[in-house]
């Protein structure tokens, strides 16, 4: 059989191997998917499971439960060496081998863009993936019951201030959910009121969520600083050592929640540890029928799509589809139908899509979607979000799944509580009650991550 090699279980690389494993025939390939984690993450919930609206397992897609034919590897690939036909994978324990392929395919997704902003490594939090989205609203909720037991002052003002970092989708949305929880938490703590609350959007640019055009946009800063929002536009992060954060605008403020969500960069291992084309910004250079190269100079069996690919966008001549999941759905489920096209010397086909519009949830209730020049605002909005989200989550567990806990929480309300300790999990084994010992546990805890 052929060696089918998917570099990443992400969106592109979840859907070409669940498209494989419906179009393959017995024997006529074999797919291995190799990603150092077990599910694919839906980013789109990842707000959501900030503000606590939706569990965070059912925003993991689980490899194993879905893909049944196809062999799943748990390591990272450290180099792609396509002349060799090899990959080199490295495992959690830091073991090393090399995989051999007939069909590569690269979908290796990108990485948080960042940059040496003093403390930034030290304080600041990604929102990329599920742990980091748990850890969001388990810091927040904690800073809740930390605060409530202070008296009125810096340290209790430091702990209710959350800070954002980047305007695009990701931040704003989970920008806007986690306000929502957070004025939510009010009615629970009576000790507190919503003069605590301190909350800062900054953005780079002069305006947020570049997808939308200028009017909904502004519509939205409008909506978020009603909520007592603080939006700092054409705004750098300068640094936020020991939780001090200082803006390019001036202003200062100690901060114990920061979240950087500040774009995406280029994978590593494609940018850097690869002989594959690749263009200035790092990306694989990618024909519109999704193979690697170009019309001029094809490569032999590799193939790419996602965050990691410059696809074509054939809608917007001379433009590259953007990162994200509404292409990567349908780029790999593209990709599958090439793949197998190719294998059985079949003609592939061009990837075209047209955009659905896009919509984002800015908390509970609120919302915006644009379709061309058709905006819906607020509550029609969310419902919208929801209603779009809910059908595109893969598979009809999950569907099922997500919709249990909303229609739950539209009953009952959110469930308000703070499972921090997780990330310690040794401390009331070791401790024993003893606090000193606590915070030893944690450091031991944080050497052993």
């Amino acid at each position: 059989m052929r060696e089918i090699l998917i570099v990443g279980g992400g969106y592109a690389g979840f859907y070409t191997a669940w498209g494989l494993e419906k179009r393959l025939r017995k024997g006529e390939a074999r797919v291995t998917v190799v990603d150092p984690r077990p599910y694919m993450t839906y980013q789109p919930f990842l707000p959501e499971v900030t503000a606590g609206s939706i569990e965070a397992r059912h925003a993991a897609v689980s490899l194993r439960r879905h893909l049944h034919s196809t062999r799943l590897m748990a390591g990272s690939v450290i180099e792609i060496s396509n002349a060799d036909r090899t990959v080199t994978v490295r495992s959690a324990n830091g073991a090393e081998q090399q995989l051999r392929y007939d069909i590569l395919v690269v979908t290796a997704g990108a990485v948080t863009r960042t940059f040496p902003v003093p403390g930034l490594a030290q304080h600041a939090i990604g929102l990329k993936h599920v742990e980091e989205a748990v850890a969001i609203r388990d810091r927040l909720m904690t800073a809740f019951d930390q605060a409530a037991s202070l008296p009125p002052g810096p340290e209790r003002r430091k702990l209710l201030t959350v800070t954002f970092v980047g305007g695009g989708f990701s931040g704003v949305e989970g920008f806007g959910e986690l306000l929502s929880l957070a004025t939510a938490m009010l009615k629970s703590y009576p000790e507190l009121s919503m003069d605590d609350l301190s909350f800062h959007l900054v953005e780079a640019r002069g305006r947020i969520l570049p997808e939308v055009t200028d009017e909904p946009g502004s519509w939205v800063v409008r909506s978020l600083e009603r909520r007592g929002a603080h939006v700092h536009l054409n705004t750098q992060l300068l640094s936020v050592e020991d939780g001090h954060v200082v803006l390019s605008n001036g202003q200062e403020f100690d901060s114990a929640l920061v979240v950087w969500t500040a774009g995406n960069a280029a994978n590593p291992v494609v940018h850097n540890h690869t002989d594959l084309p690749v263009d200035q910004r790092g990306l694989l250079v990618v024909r519109p029928d999704l193979r690697v190269g170009t019309d001029s100079e094809p490569v032999k069996d590799v193939w790419a799509a996602g965050d990691d690919a410059a696809v074509p966008d054939l809608a917007v001549p001379g433009a590259y589809t953007v990162p994200n999941a509404q292409h990567a759905v349908r780029q790999g489920k593209r990709l599958a139908k090439n793949i197998v096209a190719d294998l059985r010397g079949g003609k592939t086909r061009n990837y075209r899509h047209s955009s659905l519009g896009v919509v984002a949830t800015l908390g509970l209730g609120r919302g915006i979607f644009q379709y061309k020049r058709i905006v819906i605002k607020g509550l029609p909005a969310w419902l919208m979000h929801r209603g779009y989200h809910v059908l595109a989550v893969p598979t009809w567990e999950r569907k099922v799944r997500v919709l249990a806990v909303w229609l739950t929480a539209a009953v009952y309300g959110r469930d308000l509580v703070s499972l921090a300790s997780v990330q310690h999990p040794r401390d009331a084994f070791v401790t024993s009650g003893d606090p000193e010992r606590s915070g030893k546990s944690r450091q031991d805890d944080r050497a052993a991550a």
